[in-house]
């Protein structure tokens, strides 16, 4: 199974992209995990629902073919770790791969979350988009380690 982060925005601070890096690395064995960067919309005249629209045009553009899409947004529901490593096991036994959607600065776009068979929520706070996409890879490693018996989570 491949797991693809599917974010919008092409650079992050280093801090981020270490960590990012660091937890797909560690995942390995019968799955792995890709974080797949599009480009953010150009902030024009043209109007925020133009944009995200764009933007979520774009994250869907990169799910790669039978993937099942998660949409991660404010307005899903928050799991628990336990939670998500049940997902990721059952994910895992349909041998599919799975594409999570991190919308831009404006937020995801309604195609995204009609395309999705989840919506995830991380916090009913506001993150700044860099530590969504920290937080996500590495809750998704921690939910690797639940299901393999690594001593990570523990």
């Amino acid at each position: 199974m491949r797991l693809h982060v599917i974010a919008v925005g092409k650079r992050l601070p280093p801090w981020a992209e270490q960590a990012c890096t660091e937890y797909a690395r560690r995942i390995r064995g019968d799955c792995s995990l890709q974080i797949r960067p599009v480009a953010a919309s150009r902030r024009s005249a043209r109007d925020t629902a133009g944009r995200v629209r764009e933007e979520g045009q774009a994250l869907l553009s990169a799910v790669p073919g039978a993937a099942l899409v998660v949409a991660l947004d404010v307005s899903g529901e928050g799991w628990s770790t336990e939670g998500l490593a049940r997902r990721f096991d059952q994910w895992r036994g349909s041998r599919r791969d799975v594409a999570f959607l991190i919308g831009g600065a404006d937020g995801l776009a309604q195609q995204c979350r009609d395309a999705a068979c989840h919506c995830w929520s991380l916090s009913a706070l506001t993150l700044p988009h860099a530590l969504a996409r920290v937080v996500a890879v590495e809750q998704l490693y921690r939910a690797w380690s639940l299901v393999h018996g690594h001593p990570y989570h523990h």
